[in-house]
């Protein structure tokens, strides 16, 4: 299910020839919505551009990028899935959500230990996400199934899984359930590599051109710095998509996902991307060679 908003507009849309719709496409999660507020609230506006913005998980972002059809203008997406849809998408330099020693967590309802893994099936929340291919590159031929990413504690709680991978806020709320933290991939990755994890990240239609894609990826940036500069009315317009956080929980869940690295991955952030994809592709699990380019 998905929802849409319009924002932007900056012309009499009675005279389509002066305004340019751009669709953008993105998690209906507090810290999509906080990185977003200045476009989808009006408080960045860019002449001549109107935005409509979709809300969907990331698991159906992921496909319907791969599916090429009624491409968005811009959509986030998995790390992941990039690799499918690169000859019609470059990445975004701002927007991703990356995990700087922190990441997509394996819990259960007991604690065991991390090379007991192998030998459960774990709920995942989708095969294109970025947590099911750094769940992958950490135990090989692991044993999964899908599950929407909200119903995996629920499924863990009623002993349909013995562990299961979680994103989102659940990385803030399992304790709640009575969960135990197995595994933190990116305090894994981070050993291994030295990098942070990064999730997911925005990105545009190449056959928009240069020039607009500059246009668009201009706009997102100022979006997101609008959200740092103002972080508390911004805040409040994410708290509609907090799902069960309070607001220090929601803040906290937005620092990690929505800082410096939203507005720019730096050079150890892009050079993630990079190892990251090269990595799966190295391990079998990603059929195609990544290009990783940025539009700049």
């Amino acid at each position: 299910m998905s929802t849409q908003v319009r924002s932007g507009e900056t012309h009499d849309l009675n005279n389509a020839s002066q305004t340019r719709e751009i669709t953008i496409a993105h998690s209906p999660d507090s810290d999509d919505a906080f990185m977003f507020y200045g476009l989808a609230t009006n408080k960045v506006r860019v002449p001549g551009l109107r935005f409509t913005h979709t809300l969907t998980d990331i698991e159906t972002l992921n496909r319907k990028a791969m599916e090429g059809d009624g491409l968005y203008d811009v959509t986030a997406v998995s790390f992941h899935a990039y690799p499918y849809i690169q000859d019609k998408y470059a990445l975004l330099p701002s927007g991703g959500s990356v995990g700087d020693g922190y990441g997509p967590m394996i819990v259960a309802t007991r604690a065991f230990s991390q090379s007991e893994i192998r030998n459960k099936k774990i709920a995942v929340p989708g095969k294109l996400t970025t947590a099911y291919l750094a769940l992958n590159l950490f135990s090989p031929g692991i044993e999964t199934e899908v599950v929407p990413f909200d119903q995996i504690i629920p499924q863990i709680k009623q002993g349909n899984f013995e562990a299961g991978l979680i994103i989102h806020e659940g990385q803030l709320t399992y304790d709640k359930s009575g969960l135990y933290r197995i595994v933190d991939l990116g305090k894994w990755w981070g050993k291994v590599t030295g990098l942070p994890l990064p999730l997911g990240g925005n990105v545009i239609r190449r056959d928009l051109g240069r020039e607009l894609m500059l246009s668009v990826s201009n706009a997102i940036k100022e979006s997101i710095q609008y959200a740092l500069d103002h972080r508390e009315e911004a805040l409040a317009y994410a708290m509609q998509f907090a799902r069960d956080l309070d607001t220090q929980l929601a803040d906290r869940f937005v620092g990690m996902y929505v800082n410096e690295r939203t507005l720019d991955y730096g050079p150890d952030g892009r050079e993630a991307v990079k190892r990251l994809l090269d990595m799966g592709h190295k391990a079998g699990i990603i059929p195609h060679e990544a290009r990783v380019d940025f539009v700049e």
